[in-house]
């Protein structure tokens, strides 16, 4: 019987091949393939790394499901997606898969020579990052003012681009808005990607399209930083609502990691002790709040759940006020981290 490493690394090279056979209820969004889970269902909790990473890191075909903190390979894709139970039909199943031909995905016209990275990879981020300038005296210093968002020292992560690309869809043409955009970086520092918020004119609000938010680049595990974590930190979903606690803990290390999904996957810094996990109130955020409990369990950190009074921190600063969100966020943090984070804005 051909060796199960065997199996798993030939599927490896053919994954985006593997995830549209079995997994055709997800779709690809950069180095990934974007699914449910292992079953095929609809949804976008399972990440399949489709190439390997820089520098050889991060293994193509293998997948962690964010909501349950499942993971495995494209063998155990095959077992789940196809109902199989021994392995024996699974390594069957698999060899068939690998006899078949597959057709390359679908490449820019080859009229087009480019010799840049396609938009969407780490390298369009860093250019896009490149061409955006500090968010001071621009359209999203007013954004965030609308929001509520005062503090806005130690957001060196954000900057301004004013003409933006935006497209809709393939079909559709492409348009231009003004954007804050946000760095995406690993636990090293260096930036892998980057999430564009796409504004009106005015900066008073997000612009009127249907998907004003997007992220690109290499997003699992990684997060929009703001301030260096040592033994302490706080990690949430969108940027507003880290912020917005940033206003009354401004010397507490936080991280957005952009969605539940990526939230739920966000890797640790080694000198971690203790983790607030900033939740939003609605079913993905509950699912992202019980998996990273999991996983800062399993690595030995203390988590400590931070809920808003509303659906999310930036509507309780918004709706209830600067003094609200210090008191109810001051009982949820240990004496010991108030005293510490909260000093200047007791």
């Amino acid at each position: 019987m051909q060796h199960t490493t065997d199996l798993a690394r030939q599927l490896a090279g053919q994954a985006e091949a593997v995830c549209r056979h079995y997994l055709s209820n997800g779709h690809r969004v950069g180095r990934y393939w974007l699914v449910g889970d292992a079953r095929n269902t609809p949804g976008r909790s399972m990440f399949v790394r489709l190439h390997g990473g820089e520098s050889g890191k991060g293994a193509a075909g293998k997948w962690t499901d964010a909501a349950t903190g499942e993971h495995g390979d494209l063998l155990d894709v095959i077992r789940e997606s196809s109902g199989l139970i021994d392995f024996k039909d699974v390594a069957d199943e698999a060899r068939l898969f690998l006899s078949m031909p597959h057709p390359v995905p679908k490449q820019t016209s080859h009229r087009t020579k480019w010799t840049k990275a396609p938009f969407g990879s780490p390298e369009a981020a860093r250019r896009l990052w490149a061409m955006a300038r500090p968010i001071s005296g621009t359209i999203v210093e007013t954004y965030l003012r609308t929001r509520g968002i005062t503090a806005l020292d130690g957001t060196e992560r954000l900057r301004f681009h004013p003409r933006c690309y935006h497209r809709p869809d393939e079909q559709s043409p492409t348009e231009t808005w003004p954007a804050m955009i946000a760095s995406v970086t690993n636990l090293d520092g260096r930036q892998t990607g980057a999430h564009r918020t796409w504004l009106n004119s005015s900066g008073t609000d997000k612009a009127p399209i249907e998907t004003p938010r997007r992220a690109m680049g290499d997003l699992l595990g990684n997060a929009v930083r703001f301030g260096s974590p040592s033994d302490v930190m706080a990690a949430g979903e969108g940027i507003e609502t880290v912020l917005s606690l940033r206003c009354v803990l401004p010397t507490l290390a936080m991280a957005a990691a952009l969605s539940a999904a990526y939230l739920s996957s966000l890797l640790f810094p080694n000198s971690l002790r203790r983790l607030y996990i900033v939740r939003d109130k609605d079913p993905a955020g509950d699912s992202a709040r019980d998996s990273l409990l999991e996983r800062a369990s399993a690595a030995g950190i203390e988590a400590i759940v931070l809920s808003p009074t509303l659906g999310d921190f930036n509507e309780d600063l918004r709706t209830l006020g600067i003094n609200a969100l210090r008191s109810g966020t001051r009982v949820q943090f240990t004496p010991g981290d108030v005293a510490r984070f909260m000093a200047l804005t007791a």
